[in-house]
């Protein structure tokens, strides 16, 4: 059983989860400074990535290139990656979306709080990784030009 919704109103979602971002990072985090404002910029981040992720299965379904799509979020990205395999940026995009989901699962420690370089460090894949504010406007802005991308990709795909 499968919700069933357009590639615009998946498009949309993803912008609105950018924009909760967009507050988050530009007016929370600016002011309070804490690992906890950090962590919910990866998740509204991961949330728009799930969307846009969902905008490119509805098309790929209907292009009859999957006959449904996979509810597991490492499927989807197999199913995404298969699609679009000739593609040079969706693939890669898919590859930091698992990381950000591992970097959202994982232990992590804080540092830094209410400073200019509060520090979220985490262990993904036995990697110590640590997110300042300065690398999570980076993951914004890489998933910001993503949602462009496959809108872009999308609505030229419309135009045929």
């Amino acid at each position: 059983m499968e919700n069933v919704i357009s590639v615009d109103e998946a498009l949309d979602r993803a912008k609105k989860e950018l924009g909760r971002a967009d507050h988050l990072l530009f007016v929370s985090l600016k002011y309070t400074r804490t690992v906890d404002v950090i962590k919910s910029i990866i998740e509204r981040l991961i949330n728009a990535i799930s969307c846009v992720n969902e905008a490119l299965l509805i098309k790929i379904k209907q292009e009859g290139k999957i006959k449904s799509i996979p509810e597991l979020p490492r499927l989807r990205v197999d199913s995404i990656n298969e699609a679009f395999a000739s593609d040079e940026v969706i693939p890669k995009f898919e590859e930091f979306y698992l990381i950000l989901r591992k970097l959202d699962k994982s232990e992590y420690e804080r540092a830094l709080e209410f400073r200019r370089h509060v520090t979220m460090t985490a262990y993904v894949d036995g990697k110590k990784v640590e997110v300042t504010i300065d690398i999570v406007q980076d993951y914004f802005q890489k998933t910001k030009e993503f949602i462009k991308y496959v809108e872009i990709y999308l609505k030229g795909e419309n135009e045929d």
